[in-house]
């Protein structure tokens, strides 16, 4: 029998649950420019399912592992594949456990990526880029105008 580490805003997971850790290609916006950004972020099992369809991503690639190798206690570890200048996503360990639990519901999304191996054969794609720090501004001008007579019964 295993020693199981319980995680504190997570009693049901434990350091031997299975994640999946995607190296997505991002971007970020200043002073007008776009610069290219490697984030490490958890991967549901829905989203890996889908992934495995070919939808286009801006995951390059993906790795299998545990709660405890890549969260010890409070600090974060990045897999050994992927390169030293990725950064963690925002509230990485909440969505780290929120992830976990996606993969106890459905176990069979455990196989597309086993623990210790990578996959890399994603429709990986930046046509789209996936600026993390946009913020959408919604003015008067983007309101569809309507016929006064639309809500009217005639």
């Amino acid at each position: 029998m295993t020693t199981a580490t319980v995680y504190p805003n997570a009693a049901d997971l434990s350091a031997e649950d299975y994640i999946a850790i995607g190296l997505a290609t991002c971007f970020i916006k200043d002073d007008g420019e776009v610069h290219q950004v490697k984030i490490a972020e958890p991967i549901p099992s829905a989203a890996l399912e889908a992934l495995t369809q070919g939808i286009a991503t801006s995951y390059e690639l993906a790795c299998g592992t545990t709660l405890g190798a890549v969260l010890s206690g409070e600090t974060p570890q990045l897999p050994a594949e992927f390169p030293p200048e990725t950064q963690f996503c925002d509230d990485f360990a909440e969505r780290l456990t929120a992830a976990a639990r996606t993969y106890k519901k459905r176990t069979v999304a455990q196989d597309i990526i086993p623990i210790g191996s990578t996959k890399s054969d994603f429709n990986f794609s930046v046509d789209r880029k996936r600026v993390l720090n946009s913020e959408r501004i919604v003015k008067t001008e983007d309101n569809v105008k309507q016929h006064s007579y639309t809500h009217q019964v005639l």
